[in-house]
């Protein structure tokens, strides 16, 4: 389908009644230098290519420990409930994530800028980096909840106005996911197409997304054809493990029926020049813990020790 698009947009979504697909415009890797990678060359090419990446055991069991002490004092913590932040299930009313951890926590802001895997962030993106979202991520057994394919870029792109391919996503394991726990699920290759999805965005459409999003969700013809393209992954891996992934490959998650919990440390990292702009966006802004909109200097990066 031919469509007539806006010079500054170059990935317009939610704008017609019927699914469209382009082109990736951006690239996959944006690092020149790639003889100076803090990673192998064949890493760096099963980023480029299936637009994702499996870091296994970048943190040790000690420091897992240690950020899982963490995790646990935030959760049980009752002001997390009420701190506006704060995400539960819809159905049980368990917490599912707690955003801006970043911000709000001395130990994750340390981790945000670990070497390890900051690091690798700029070195994909091709230079400075600052954090555009972070939360801790729950899927407790038993009664955690899916949630659908969808590309992140999409709604970074629509709803807070990213204008360009220029940021990832990178989830340390707090627990071992596995095929059991419902573990995030991927469509190797998809990163490189932009699906224009149907249905206008509602007005603070964020308070239901979080939970269970229902726009910005790619139609199942086009997703069917993806799949039977490309297949789908499981980034399935040990507590301490590292996923990295392309802010636009199309991923989701089922739920979790087993009795294994799932907690994940999660970061959003965008590079500088990437920064969101309020022409892009067709809505009121969403909140800053869910899009950064004040802090975009660069991140310091260090080495860090946990324990």
């Amino acid at each position: 389908m031919n469509i007539r698009e806006n010079p500054v947009d170059l990935y317009p979504s939610r704008r017609l009644n019927e699914p469209a697909w382009y082109d990736r415009r951006d690239p996959v890797v944006h690092a020149d230098d790639r003889e100076n990678a803090p990673i192998g060359p064949e890493r760096v090419r099963e980023f480029d290519q299936n637009g994702y990446l499996v870091l296994p055991g970048l943190f040790s069991s000690e420091e897992v420990a240690v950020f899982r002490h963490e995790l646990d004092r935030i959760r049980e913590d009752a002001r997390t409930g009420d701190s506006g932040e704060t995400i539960r299930e819809r159905e049980s009313g368990a917490v599912r994530s707690v955003f801006a951890v970043h911000r709000n926590n001395a130990l994750f802001s340390r981790v945000a800028g670990d070497e390890r895997i900051a690091g690798i962030a700029r070195f994909l993106l091709g230079g400075d980096v600052y954090i555009h979202q972070s939360r801790l991520n729950f899927k407790p057994g038993f009664i955690g909840e899916p949630f659908p394919w969808h590309s992140d870029f999409e709604t970074w792109h629509v709803e807070d106005g990213m204008p360009r391919m220029r940021a990832l996503s990178c989830s340390i394991l707090l627990t071992d996911n596995t095929p059991f726990n419902g573990p995030l699920m991927l469509i190797p290759g998809s990163h490189r197409h932009f699906i224009h999805c149907v249905g206008k965005t509602p007005d603070n459409h964020y308070r239901m997304s979080l939970q269970k999003q229902e726009y910005g969700v790619p139609d199942p013809e086009s997703l069917g054809e993806l799949v039977f393209r490309y297949g789908i992954d499981m980034a399935t891996g040990s507590a301490g493990s590292v996923v990295f992934f392309d802010c636009n490959i199309l991923h989701g998650s089922g739920g979790n029926i087993s009795p294994f919990p799932r907690s994940n440390l999660f970061y959003v990292y965008n590079h500088i020049d990437n920064t969101i702009q309020d022409d892009l966006r067709e809505k009121s802004p969403r909140p800053s813990f869910v899009a950064e909109r004040e802090v975009f200097a660069p991140l310091d990066i260090q080495q860090e020790h946990y324990v």
